[in-house]
């Protein structure tokens, strides 16, 4: 079919998209979400237990022969327990992120948050018991909820270290960097409302009962929130000019 010479030839959008923007494709495929899902969340829930395990083990064995080191041991515990949550969670990252940058930025990031709300938290309690007095239920409410806050904003360092891995797969994952805060928020929630039920669980294990049953619900959540999370990134392939 001949064209006109000054009729230019007319391409689709799919074809000017292409060429002058890329084409845009979900991280996770569709076809892949729900079993990507189980996947993340499994290996969360497994770098929970395993980490927590490994931590207590190194935390408790290095404080019978160095006693006097609590601060050290307790970072040294810490670290371990970072890198292997992280590890984990790499497994299922691995067809379509760098695992040792994931490791890297969420074991530091982790650290980090962790840091940060410790000294933030510690520093609201020394407020409470600065003012010398009993405190009454409104104060006790206003300094938890203090605490509270600390701990769910100092999920934003997670979340931006993991990001600076992110942005160099995806587009537009700017929201990422506040995707471990919603999680904590999460898991606060969970806290509270463990709290107005737990006179129901048999006195005798109860804080058997309410330890275990908190710690599977806060690894199911920071690992079902993030897996959901990557569902929505989208990458960037340049096709060629």
């Amino acid at each position: 079919m001949k064209t006109h010479p000054n009729q230019m030839p007319v391409n689709t959008s799919s074809e000017q998209a292409s060429k002058l923007h890329g084409v845009l494709k979900l991280l996770i495929a569709r076809s892949q979400r729900q079993k990507f899902v189980f996947q993340f969340t499994l290996m969360t829930l497994l770098g929970w237990v395993m980490g927590g395990i490994a931590s207590i083990f190194i935390e408790k064995t290095l404080l019978r022969s160095l006693p006097s080191n609590v601060l050290q041991v307790h970072l040294l515990s810490s670290a371990v327990f970072a890198v292997i949550f992280a590890a984990a969670q790499a497994i299922a990252l691995r067809h379509y992120l760098s695992v040792w940058l994931w490791i890297f930025a969420t074991s530091a990031g982790w650290l980090a948050a962790n840091s940060v709300s410790g000294a933030w938290i510690n520093h609201i309690s020394s407020i409470a018991t600065s003012l010398n007095k009993t405190l009454s239920f409104r104060e006790m409410v206003f300094f938890g909820a203090l605490s509270t806050i600390a701990y769910i904003l100092s999920g934003i360092w997670l979340g931006f270290l993991q990001w600076l891995v992110l942005r160099r797969y995806t587009t537009g994952a700017w929201w990422w960097s506040f995707l471990p805060s919603i999680s904590y928020c999460s898991v606060s929630i969970l806290v509270w409302l463990f709290s107005q039920v737990q006179f129901l669980i048999p006195e005798p294990n109860r804080p058997e009962i309410l330890y275990l049953s908190g710690q599977l619900f806060t690894a199911i959540i920071l690992g079902v929130i993030p897996a959901i999370g990557f569902c929505r990134l989208k990458i960037k392939f340049q096709r060629s000019k």
